[in-house]
């Protein structure tokens, strides 16, 4: 009976061990209490580094693996979340940072807005409106007034005050290289030559560029633009992509932003700089003595770094909503993109074209990384599920460089500026972009990354450029059972580089993807869109459908599936889309293509796009005029 009575209080005391890494956040917490369900601890981060210090020490907490118990409520933290090699978990006892039971737990990085005050005699708006406008102060962080390009109202995002309603353009009357100026007709609004932080936005086939505007001047009809540096010489350096002057389907489009003078529609609002006075004009059922705004004070909310030598590993996150970060370089830089949402640092024409590595390239190209609200590099299984990402204004999730053995599924993404969910190395800095990337050491690759389940829909909204899910060069990534839906470009991409010489990429998977409502902007695009060699790839039952008839393209160079220059190493099976729009651009030998287009069969078709509960497919269609 005593042996009983002691293996019994030793089984207590042991289970008791396994459980007890539990570690509770609330946001009523204090980060000087003990972390338990009674007294939880206030931020993720003194969570974190609670964690850490169990691991340290070796503490008996670890033991099965340390759970961190969000409590509802909305988390805002005043720099970006910082996990290191020192936060690692093990096979046997990762980290998991989870919402409670039923919880909501939103991870933002916004602050609000308050104080709104109705009515603004400022000239620069119409007389009309002025009864309309509602103006409040721009929150300060610290000793600076926030400065910001994006701001949510009720959860839904507002329009900068813009010169179209959104989503409409003007054909432009001339792009001139050698004197760096674009001609415009001249714009209606009054005083619009004289505002001060005026910005235009470029349509150039498969990106866009964001250029502040320097000088305006009106010669009648037309109105010459010039613009600031560092953009002016690099949209005018740069021939891929620029804009077309007498194109198959028009001149390129435009539109001008960013300028009180320009607000004059629901919805729409305006920052002034530098009071950083807020001017907003409502939609009809919006109440603002009620309504509630947020700004992001942050560009990124979590940064998990390690090295190769100490790589993060067996971190996961569970039903969190990552949601309000910033997007601020085109505001200082301006945005001159070469594709894909990569901006150049520097690019020109080559007089005499040609590199060892591609004799034909007429072009040299720097391209710097896109900024994102979750940003991964040097780890394994770092994983993601049932998480959302949303109100983020660059990318959302960028599994950067030598990830690998990672997952992240069942996750929503809507309302992003950009890309929804990048990963792999896209080399940027001083590596040339063409020149095939051959990493010194093999593990820089991005590798056996599973992209699962996710439904990532209306992305791509700030940065038209941008893709549903884009991958660069990467080994071995598997994209299964996804929706991807209205994006401006691409939906799913894969691959870098413009080669087929051999450069890493191999035994990438696109497979039961359903993707519609795509090429809504921009053109050049392929629902599944490929670059270069990877050997061993596969793209098979997917679905693509409802491919936009972009309004302001200036041609119709879009396609369900596109294998754009030297994709090669591909076998293609089983694509259902209405019709065999396909292209490829000078594709390597070794694709194998079989049974693609409107005759696959109609059950490959079905189980197309998320699986739900029991297996079955249930794809969404919706249709959008906007």
């Amino acid at each position: 009976m005593k042996t009983k009575f002691i293996c019994c209080i030793a089984c207590i005391i042991y289970t008791f061990k396994l459980i007890a890494g539990d570690i509770y956040v609330s946001p009523q917490g204090n980060d000087k209490a003990a972390g338990t369900r009674r007294f939880p601890l206030q931020t993720l981060e003194q969570a974190i580094k609670k964690a850490r210090e169990w691991r340290r020490l070796q503490s008996p907490e670890i033991a099965g693996g340390i759970n961190i118990i969000l409590e509802e409520g909305i988390y805002q933290p005043n720099k970006p979340l910082f996990i290191r090699p020192e936060d690692s978990g093990t096979s046997e006892s990762p980290t998991i940072i989870t919402a409670a039971p039923d919880a909501r737990v939103i991870l933002s990085g916004g602050v609000p807005v308050t104080h709104w005050q109705q009515g603004s005699n400022d000239s620069r708006i119409t007389p009309s409106l002025r009864k309309e406008i509602w103006v409040a102060e721009a929150p300060r962080m610290g000793n600076r007034v926030l400065e910001t390009r994006q701001m949510w109202v009720n959860g839904a995002k507002a329009q900068r005050a813009a010169q179209f309603p959104d989503g409409v353009m003007e054909r432009m009357i001339d792009f001139n290289p050698e004197e760096e100026t674009i001609t415009i007709p001249t714009p209606q609004t009054a005083g619009l030559n004289a505002a001060s932080q005026v910005e235009m936005i470029v349509h150039q086939r498969w990106a866009i560029a964001i250029l502040r505007v320097k000088e305006m001047i009106a010669e009648g009809t037309n109105t010459i633009v010039r613009f600031h540096e560092p953009e002016s010489r690099l949209e005018f350096a740069h021939p891929w992509p620029q804009p077309v002057i007498d194109g198959e389907k028009g001149n390129s489009s435009f539109c001008l932003v960013n300028a009180l003078e320009l607000l004059d529609q629901p919805g729409e609002w305006y920052q002034d700089y530098p009071s950083g006075r807020i001017y907003y004009y409502p939609r009809p059922h919006e109440d603002m003595t009620k309504a509630q705004v947020i700004i992001p004070a942050l560009e990124t909310l979590l940064t998990i770094s390690g090295t190769l030598e100490r790589p993060v590993r067996n971190i996961r996150f569970q039903n969190i909503s990552f949601e309000h970060t910033s997007w601020m370089r085109p505001s200082y830089q301006g945005h001159v993109t070469l594709q894909g949402g990569f901006h150049l640092l520097d690019a020109y024409k080559l007089q005499i074209p040609g590199l060892p590595e591609k004799a034909e390239l007429e072009n040299q190209a720097w391209i710097g990384r896109p900024e994102a609200a979750i940003q991964v590099k040097c780890g394994s299984h770092i994983d993601f599920d049932h998480c959302t990402f949303q109100h983020l204004a660059a990318t959302g999730v960028d599994y950067e460089r030598a990830v690998s053995n990672s997952v992240i599924e069942n996750c929503l993404f809507t309302d992003i500026g950009g890309t929804g969910l990048l990963v792999g190395t896209f080399p940027d800095g001083g590596f040339e972009t063409h020149v095939p990337y051959k990493p010194f050491h093999e593990q820089e690759l991005c590798t056996g990354i599973t992209i699962r389940n996710n439904l990532i829909e209306e992305v791509t909204n700030e940065d038209w450029g941008g893709v549903g899910i884009g991958a660069g060069y990467v080994k071995n990534i598997h994209i299964v059972h996804n929706e991807v839906c209205h994006v401006n470009y691409s939906g799913i991409c894969v691959g870098w580089g413009w080669t087929l010489l051999e450069s890493g990429m191999s035994g990438n998977r696109i497979e039961g993807n359903y993707v519609h409502h795509f090429a809504r902007r921009l053109y050049d695009a392929g629902g599944l869109y490929t670059l270069s060699n990877q050997p061993g790839s596969v793209m098979r039952n997917n679905r693509i459908e409802h491919l936009i008839d972009a309004p302001y393209a200036t041609n119709d160079r879009a396609f369900y599936i596109y294998f754009d220059e030297a994709t090669d190493g591909y076998t293609v099976e089983n694509n259902w889309c209405p019709s065999e729009r396909f292209d490829s651009n000078r594709p390597g030998p070794h694709n194998v293509w079989k049974k693609n287009g409107p005759q696959v069969d109609e059950s490959i078709k079905q189980k197309a796009g998320r699986v739900t509960v029991g297996g079955v497919s249930q794809p969404r269609i919706i249709i959008k005029t906007k």
